[in-house]
């Protein structure tokens, strides 16, 4: 693959006491139709986490987070809404709520490679 293709993007944040709007990102999820790409890649920074509400339930948060990734790739053990079509599981995804695992506004971009974009989105917005 060598020819430039759209992708979308949005920066995954867990966001301990939503009240307070403070928010760690945590993953990226990428979508890019042409690729027929979904990926999603997270790391949960404990220490970070616990800085801004020390009374975290850490294995909660995992547990969403791996569901938000088998629902983005589509693993059947996600439920349901991992059946969907990749746009509208990314779309599900991304939707703006007001929980502890929020999602930023979706952002495009061009990429060669959506699998190495989201490698490179990962470690700049997260890592």
């Amino acid at each position: 693959m060598s020819e430039r293709t759209v992708y979308e993007y949005a920066v995954v944040r867990v966001v301990p006491r939503v009240e307070r709007e403070e928010f760690i990102n945590v993953g990226v999820a990428l979508y890019c139709r042409n690729q027929k790409f979904a990926g999603f890649k997270y790391f949960l920074d404990e220490a970070k986490c616990k800085s801004i509400d020390p009374t975290i339930d850490l294995k909660l948060i995992e547990r969403h987070l791996d569901s938000f990734y088998r629902i983005c790739i589509g693993d059947k053990s996600g439920g349901k809404l991992a059946t969907l079509d990749q746009a509208e599981r990314f779309r599900w995804l991304t939707a703006k709520r007001s929980t502890i695992i929020q999602c930023s506004l979706v952002h495009p971009g061009s990429c060669i490679s959506a699998e190495a974009t989201l490698n490179e989105l990962f470690e700049k917005l997260v890592l």
